[in-house]
């Protein structure tokens, strides 16, 4: 076992699927020449606990965490989606969904209704869903929301929230919704994106703050090789993957700036 961890949860929509970020993570380690091990951790366990672990090789980490310096980290690559809305770059949005049956044309009309989050932290399942709210919020209607469901904590928790009437309209990570749309339909089944936010930083594969600066350079250079590698393509169909893009911290100091302008406005949460 290394000294190094990688991990791929935040997309890890099923389990084969995570089979398959493994071994794509351990080529790509194996092409850097660093020893990478891959650890497990499943939901609904904290990724606020795995990121700031000192031993950080290569994990997912949201961008807006990185922004809001909640863990000391070094960006390394981005995904870049198989998507008609990333179109090449290492983007992702936040699809706000709600049941087909429902009545809304609108992210207007679910106003009054019910709505929900993940965890504070997050930029797809809490920034992002605040940002767009922005445009409807004025002095005379503060509160848009009848109920807000705070700390769903996983993008699956919202989508279960939305199909079973817990709540009305939710965000789900595009991306995510992307993956688990393609590897289990019937999980989607019965529910529609409303409305989608504005695109945002993708989030990247990091390393710990103490990593070694060749170690860093090494599986960056291995990132944004892997598209042209030959045991790429195999990886990246399941995936839904183009490549990989590399990542810096000032690329998300714009989730901040959504984050300092909601709170100007006294919007610290979604409502």
């Amino acid at each position: 076992m290394s000294e190094w961890i990688a991990n791929a949860r935040m997309y890890a929509v099923t389990r084969p699927l995570e089979e398959v970020w493994r071994t794509l993570l351990q080529r790509i380690a194996e092409d850097a020449g660093v020893a990478l091990t891959y650890v497990p951790y499943p939901a609904p366990a904290p990724l606020e606990l795995l990121w700031t672990r000192s031993d950080l090789g290569a994990v997912l980490m949201c961008g807006y965490a990185i922004a809001l310096q909640i863990a000391p980290v070094i960006p390394i690559a981005a995904p870049i989606p198989r998507a008609s809305w990333a179109a090449g770059r290492a983007v992702y949005r936040s699809d706000l969904i709600v049941r087909d049956s429902a009545p809304y044309l609108r992210l207007e009309d679910t106003f009054g209704a019910r709505a929900g989050w993940t965890v504070s932290h997050s930029h797809s399942g809490f920034n992002a869903f605040r940002h767009h709210l922005l445009g409807f919020r004025t002095p005379e209607r503060p509160k848009l929301y009848r109920e807000m469901l705070g700390n769903l904590v996983t993008a699956r928790n919202v989508l279960d929230s939305v199909r079973d009437g817990r709540i009305d309209v939710g965000p789900l990570d595009a991306y995510w919704h992307l993956l688990i749309a393609h590897h289990a339909p019937e999980l989607v089944a019965g529910v529609r994106t409303l409305a989608s936010t504005a695109l945002a930083p993708m989030p990247p594969f990091v390393a710990a703050a103490g990593a070694p600066e060749a170690m860093v350079r090494r599986l960056r250079t291995a990132f944004l090789r892997a598209s042209g590698r030959p045991w790429f393509a195999p990886l990246a169909e399941p995936l839904l993957l183009e490549g990989f893009s590399a990542a810096s911290e000032a690329d998300f100091a714009p989730l901040a700036e959504w984050d300092r302008a909601a709170r100007a406005r006294g919007f610290d949460q979604p409502a």
